[in-house]
Order: structure tokens, then C-alpha cells, then sequence
């Protein structure tokens, strides 16, 4: 009788396997209004989740410690995995015990881009044990969430939203036009979070976005208003260290994007655009000179199912 095996002679079940997406996100915009008394910032973002994502495979009842996987080597797969502390944290507020867990991970966002990826991972560990154990509402989950990330509750959430606070304070917004199409730029350089944002504590915020002007576009679907209003915060700082950002911005707005912007503290940068035809033959001048390209579509509202 092997190890697994039962003391009564009967041969364990079989583990349940849990398969969820984690798509990636981008900013429309990005504004930074201050430090809060708690330490961290008081952020206005308009946020969309996009096609690109991530694929998770979740086995619960292994019999074995936890375990997290990635098929990228500079992922860290330990307990400092935003897919062990969702699990941890959601396990510990439902008062489950799995009885064993493993995770893997197919990565398919950039990984330090801006694009919210672990965040994502995080939510889709959180989205498919509370469909599995129904422990929670959406409310409930979410604060769940944002103790793993202050990027988890709106990862969980979902969509196009208007996000305030440090991302816990969401409102759902419509879905962009269907016809738009994002072309994705991962330049080969990351940024620190921390240091960007200690940075943006001491310099003058120089491109701050008319937050009102793209929430009534998006409710319009006036499409090159939405592009007109795409802006970062921290675009600036990124840029005046990283000129290729710039570079890369131009590139997108010769080939037709009615926007293009960092997402995030980057490093990703992306183009918006009318026409796949134009959108596609950016991408293709880009991978040129570019180690990751990718091109994508917003996803509608309703996608993520909290409950069974």
C-alpha cells in the first residue's frame, strides 16, 4: 500500500480539478491623488480586462503539502506567490481546509507590465474556490481580495470599471465598443513599483487625466473620445528613464491608434485601435524590435462567475 493510500484500505479520491482564466488588465487611466494616512495612495483609475490572460489549474483534495507551478522560471512559486495568499487567505476566511492544493499556472500576460497579472492570477484562485465552496458574496470576496492586493478586488471584478481608493472602491462602467482592438508592447526593461510611486511623491503630477471626460465617452462609445482621453500619471516619470516608451507610443499613433498610453507603472504600453487591419500591422513593425507584442480585445462585463 502506497503512502496515499487510506489506513482502512480504500483508495483516496480522485483530486477536483478547478480550470479558471485570469485575464490581464489595462489602465485607460491612471491618476495618483495623494498619500493616504495609511501609507498607501489614494489612486483614479478607469480599468479594462482584456483577452490576453493566464491559465490556471487548481486540484484540491491532493493529500500532498501545497504547491504552486509556473511555466515561467522568474515566477516565484513559494507561499510569496498572489496565488498561495489567495488561496491562504480565502481557506482561512471560509474555515476550509482542501485537503491539499496545487496550482499551476500557464503564464500568458507580461509578467511586471503593468497588466496586473499576479493580481489576476490571485483573483482567479479566489473566483474558482468560492465557486467550489459558495462561501461568499461578491462584496464579501472582494474584501477577501484586498487583503491579498490592492489590484485583486477590481481583477475579480472585472470589465470596464471607475476604480477609486487603493482599488477597493469599484463602479461598473459599460463595455467599450465592440470593434475596438488593443495592440500590447512589452519593452525588454521592468519598473519598481515602490520606487515609482516614491518618486511621484516628490515631482509635480504633469499628465493628469480628465477622469470625467473618458467616463462620459465610455458611456457615449464615442470611440476617439476615449482614445483622446487615455492618460497615465506615471507615464512621464517612465519615460524621461525609458525614452523607448515614447518611441513606442509614436509607433502605434503612425499606424492609426486613436490612443496609446503606458498601463499601470509599465512597463507595457499600449495602442488602441478602429481598424484590426491597422492594429495588425503595427503589431507586426513592433515584434521587430520588441520581445513581446500581442494583440487583444476588451472583455465584456459578466465574464466572471463568483457563484456557481
Amino acid at each position: 500500500m502506497t503512502s496515499s493510500d487510506r489506513r482502512d484500505g480504500t483508495l483516496p479520491s480522485a483530486p477536483t480539478i478547478l480550470r479558471e482564466d485570469a485575464p490581464g488588465k489595462l489602465n485607460l487611466t491612471l491618476d495618483v491623488l495623494g498619500r493616504r494616512p495609511d501609507g498607501f495612495h489614494e489612486l483614479e483609475m478607469v480599468m479594462v480586462s482584456v483577452s490576453l490572460r493566464d491559465e490556471l489549474t487548481i486540484e484540491l483534495g491532493t493529500g500532498e503539502p501545497w504547491a504552486v507551478t509556473c511555466d515561467r522560471p522568474e515566477v516565484p512559486t513559494g507561499p510569496d506567490n498572489l496565488c498561495w495568499k489567495a488561496a491562504k487567505a480565502y481557506c482561512d476566511a471560509a474555515g476550509v481546509d482542501p485537503q491539499g492544493l496545487r496550482i499551476h499556472v500557464e503564464k500568458r500576460v507580461p509578467v511586471q507590465a503593468g497588466m496586473a497579472g499576479g493580481s489576476s492570477d490571485a483573483a482567479a484562485v479566489l473566483r474558482a474556490l468560492n465557486r467550489h465552496y459558495g462561501r461568499f458574496s461578491e462584496e464579501e470576496l472582494r474584501a477577501v481580495g484586498l487583503t491579498v492586493g490592492s489590484d485583486v478586488p477590481y481583477c475579480l471584478f472585472g470589465g470596464v470599471a471607475l476604480v477609486h481608493g487603493r482599488g477597493e472602491e469599484l463602479t461598473r462602467l459599460p463595455d467599450l465598443p465592440g470593434e475596438l482592438n488593443f495592440v500590447l508592447v512589452k519593452p525588454d526593461f521592468s519598473v519598481s513599483t515602490p520606487e515609482l510611486f516614491r518618486e511621484i511623491d516628490q515631482a509635480e503630477v504633469s499628465a493628469r487625466p480628465d477622469t470625467e471626460a473618458i467616463v462620459s465617452a465610455i458611456r457615449r462609445k464615442d470611440r476617439n473620445a476615449i482614445g483622446a482621453n487615455l492618460q497615465n500619471a506615471f507615464e512621464p516619470l517612465v519615460a524621461a528613464r525609458h525614452p523607448i516608451v515614447e518611441e513606442l507610443r509614436q509607433v502605434l499613433l503612425a499606424h492609426g491608434a486613436i490612443g496609446a498610453r503606458l498601463t499601470g507603472t509599465g512597463s507595457v504600453v499600449f495602442g488602441l485601435f478602429c481598424s484590426k487591419f491597422r492594429a495588425f500591422s503595427a503589431a507586426l513593425e513592433l515584434e521587430e524590435f520588441c520581445p513581446l507584442v500581442h494583440l487583444a480585445t476588451a472583455l465584456p462585463a459578466g465574464v466572471f462567475k463568483l457563484k456557481k
